[in-house]
Parts: C-alpha cells; structure tokens; sequence
C-alpha cells in the first residue's frame, strides 16, 4: 500500500470497522466472475453518499483510483482494481427506502440484492421485471452500473427502462440527482441514461428511483427439444411471427445440454441438439391461451418433445437444466472465457453457423445458451492453458462476425476490462473519442474506475 494513501482520513469518514487494508481482507475485493484479480491498497466501506463525496474529494486531492464495487458478480472484471486504490464497496447501503404502491416507485439503495427487491415488491402485488441469472446475489446499483438484462429482457426490457431517476456522486465529489419521480421528464441532457451502464466510471451511484409494474396474474411454461439448432431457431422466427410476446425465450445448445445432463446425472434431453424453454405471463386465461399456442408453434417447427408444467413443481424442474448451466461448464476444461454478443433475432441462426466454423477451425470447444428472444447469446469458449492463442483469434473472428450482422459484442455485460480492446471495432473512433472527452469532463483527475471499458 503506498505511503501517500491518506488511510487516517479514509478510516475517519468510514470508521475502523469499514476500512480494510490487510491482506486477507484484501483479497474478497480483487475479483469478479471473470476470475481477473487485482488487489485494491484498502477497502472503504461508506454508510452514505455524504461519506461517498468525502472519498471522492480524497481521491482527487491525493490521485488514488477508487473502483466502485456492487456483490462483484460482474462478467466483465468492472469491479476489479487493475490500478490498485480503494475498492469502495457498497454492501452496507443496502436499504429498501420506500415503495410507493400508489405510483408503482421505489427507492433504493445501491447494495439492495436484486432478488430481494422482486420478493418484496411481489409480496405487495408489484413487479420488478430485470432479472439477471445472478439475481439472488448480485445488487441493484451493479445492475444500474452494467444497465444488466436477463431472462425477462425480451419482454420487459433491460435495467435502463425502469430507472427514473438516481442520486449520484460524481468524481470531484460532487453530489447531484438525476430524472424525476414524474414518468416523463425531458428537462435537460438524460444524466440518468448517461450514468446507467457507464460501468462506474463516470460516478458512483448512491440511490435508484425505480419505476415498477402491476405483478402479472399467472406465468406459464414450456420446454421443446429439437434434432438440430436450425429448428430451434426456426420456431423463435415463428413464435414472434405469431405475434406472441413471450417474457421469457431461452435456447440452449447440444453441448450444454450435454455438459448439464453429465452435471445432474440425468437424461433431460434424450439427445437432442438444442432446447427452448417459453415463458409467457398475463392473465389466467391469456397465458393458458397463449402458451396452448407456442406449444403448437414448438411442435409444427420440428419439436421431437415438448412439455408443459402443470404446476411450479413442474415449472422448477424445467428451468433447472437451464439453471444449471454455468455449475456445469465449470469442469469441463481448465478455462472459460464468457462472451454476450447479440444479434438481430433473424440472424440468430447465422452467428450460430458461424460459431460453429470458428470452433472448428481452431478446434476449440464453444457451448452457446441465451436469451433467443431477443438475440443475446452467452458463447462460452472452454480451454486449456495452451489454447490461450487459439481463444484470442477466435474471440475477435467471432466478434467480427457479430458486427457484420449488424450486432454488438455486448448484450448485458458491458465492457469493463475485458473487452476494452475490442470497443474499437464497434463504436468507431469518432464515437470512441466522444466518450472519452464525456469521461474527461466528468473525471479530470481521471481517478473512477480507471483502465475501464478504454
């Protein structure tokens, strides 16, 4: 830890029991899912957006990185500290401050864990429709930090529309508020969509305003396997020809299906190369109507089997191979790298095709499952030490691939560090230099979260 850190400071605004500097405290803040570590020179723990600024200002006076920090969950090693300085850890704000049923609103601290957030809300009639796969252990503000999606998406869209307003500390310390608690607001430039998914670096969020929705009536579930990923494909094409809007349109490919059946010791899918799980949800009457339909629309494309719960029991049992999914990939080679490209939905069975050639050509196993109602793929490239080399051709051909289809290289994880060196070949140098002067406006000093998404 260097000298010139202004620890005494530091454990003034937090208090002794929230500053951490040694080593093995040190170490539970140097990673996220991506495995990268780096270790921060101490860990702050702020109770408010008061005590936030107050490091903020410490920050700029003496130069040190501060690198915001949610449940480090994050797919992209946002929250990892290349740079060293102070991971500012936002657990201990992690109050549900209000729900205003009358509105739907609610207010929200940064460390509120988002599956707690759907209980409550649920227990109240509401719903609060984002929901990434590590809803029950990730947070709100690394939810707003990543603008995160999840299996809901294609229905209800991502985090960025049902935020409404935030509370913010900027680089310098400054504390401002974003939006309103109005459902419309143009007054001025939309600070609120600038902050939400900047992957914290361009300040550190303290409070959410939330907009939330009536809880629908009944949710309603199939599953549909299929002998080959072109009739799986084709019956996404043909569910959303029909005009059904499902909330929930997974796929999973042989290769995992393969990977979860070694996992669960169990034969889901009697072999087949690809499953679809369809989750519609609205009235009792309008999702039994509506997912009669899709199981029809799954069978005319080709399903060899398809199943529909009855009843949770049954609905539990047909998410679990898609919930099991990343536990199961974890053995099969030494190394994984997780991609989250997303096409437009049409082309969903092109890039497949094209995967398929990349894995071939450098002989690489490649396990692709998502979100196929809205075009978002998690390709997961599993290895061994030696085929470091091969991985790193076969992510850029791939990436290549996506934006010729007229894709992004990140459907809901963001940017972070470790696909910085790939924003290029998306956002182009003139939009790559807007951000980067945006960035400098906000953060003279250059001290959140830096070496992040640049």
């Amino acid at each position: 830890m260097p000298e010139t850190l202004p620890v005494r400071e530091l454990r003034r605004i937090v208090g002794a029991g929230n500053l951490f500097t040694a080593p093995e405290e040190l170490v539970a803040y140097s990673y996220d899912a991506t495995r990268a570590e780096s270790l921060p020179w101490a860990v702050a723990r702020p109770a408010s957006a008061v005590e936030v600024a107050a490091i903020l200002q410490l920050a700029n006076r003496d130069g040190f990185p501060v690198v915001p920090r949610g449940a480090g969950t994050g797919m992209s090693g946002g929250s990892v500290p290349v740079q060293g300085g102070v991971a500012l850890s936002l657990e201990r704000m992690d109050r549900i401050v209000e729900i205003d049923e009358e509105n739907l609103l609610a207010v929200v601290q940064p460390g509120v864990v988002t599956g707690d957030l759907h209980r409550e809300v649920e227990a109240r009639g509401l719903f609060y429709p984002p929901d990434p796969a590590s809803s029950q252990f990730c947070t709100i503000g690394g939810n707003v930090a990543e603008n995160a999606g999840g299996l809901r998406a294609v229905k209800y869209g991502v985090t960025k529309d049902y935020v409404l307003g935030l509370e913010v500390v900027l680089p310098t310390g400054a504390i401002i508020r974003t939006g309103s608690r109005a459902l419309k607001s143009v007054a001025g430039y939309d600070l609120t969509r600038l902050m939400v998914g900047s992957e914290g670096t361009l300040g550190v969020v303290t409070e959410i305003l939330l907009r939330l929705l009536p809880l629908p009536e009944a949710v309603r579930t199939a599953a549909a396997f299929y002998r080959d990923m072109e009739d799986a494909a084709g019956a996404v094409s043909r569910i959303l020809k029909a005009r059904i809007m499902p909330r929930t349109l997974e796929f999973v490919d042989g290769e995992a299906l393969r990977a979860v059946e070694r996992y669960l010791k169990q034969d889901i899918s009697s072999g087949a190369a690809a499953m679809l799980l369809v989750e519609v949800d609205g009235t009792t009457q309008s999702a039994e109507q509506e997912i009669g339909l899709i199981a029809t629309i799954l069978r005319e494309a080709g399903a060899i089997r398809v199943e529909q719960a009855k009843d949770e029991e049954a609905r539990e049992r047909l998410w679990k191979a898609r919930k099991s999914i990343s536990p199961s990939l974890a053995g099969v080679r030494a190394r994984k790298v997780s991609e989250d490209i997303a096409v437009p939905r049409s082309r969903i069975p092109g890039i497949l095709g094209e995967i398929r050639g990349i894995a071939q050509k450098h002989d690489l196993l490649i396990v692709n499952f998502g979100h196929a109602g809205d075009g978002n793929i998690h390709t997961n490239i599993l290895f061994d030490d030696q085929d470091s080399a091969k991985v790193e051709a076969a992510v850029k051909e791939i990436f290549t691939a996506v934006l010729r289809m007229g894709g992004s290289i990140s459907g809901e994880h963001g940017i972070g560090l470790s696909k910085a060196a790939y924003l290029p070949m998306e956002v182009g140098p003139e939009a790559l230099a807007a951000m980067k002067r945006i960035k400098a406006a906000l953060d003279p000093r250059g001290i959140l979260n830096p070496g992040k998404i640049f």
